[in-house]
């Protein structure tokens, strides 16, 4: 089993590798709320609000390699907890949230 959290680097490793077509089965999973989305977000993620995921969840494969991400790594391991209780079994929260990958993947994602 996947360790419960990944780096924002290791993110951005699998992120590219889904982009060039090497990785179908990787998501990179946004559960923070629209309007964090509108001010900053990652290329390529999908954003469903923490709140929104209980009901949403059918909308995710349980076989792929799903990355959850907030704004500093607090919900995205609470979903990524819940996620694995529901029978994802490789699902990790990113470290540090998107405010991580700003300072350490694309200082052009603003921080707030």
């Amino acid at each position: 089993m996947l360790d419960y959290e990944i780096t924002a680097r290791d993110t951005a490793e699998l992120l590219r590798a889904a982009r060039e077509g090497d990785r179908s089965d990787f998501l990179l999973l946004d559960v923070r709320e629209h309007v964090e989305y509108q001010t900053a977000r990652v290329e390529g993620s999908l954003l469903i609000p923490m709140r929104e995921i209980p009901s949403r969840v059918h909308e995710l494969d349980p076989d792929s390699h799903i990355v959850t991400m907030c704004h500093a790594g607090v919900r995205s391991m609470n979903v990524a907890l819940w996620l694995r209780d529901q029978g994802f079994e490789r699902v990790q929260s990113m470290r540090g949230g998107i405010d991580a990958w700003s300072c350490t993947v694309d200082p052009d994602v603003p921080r707030y």
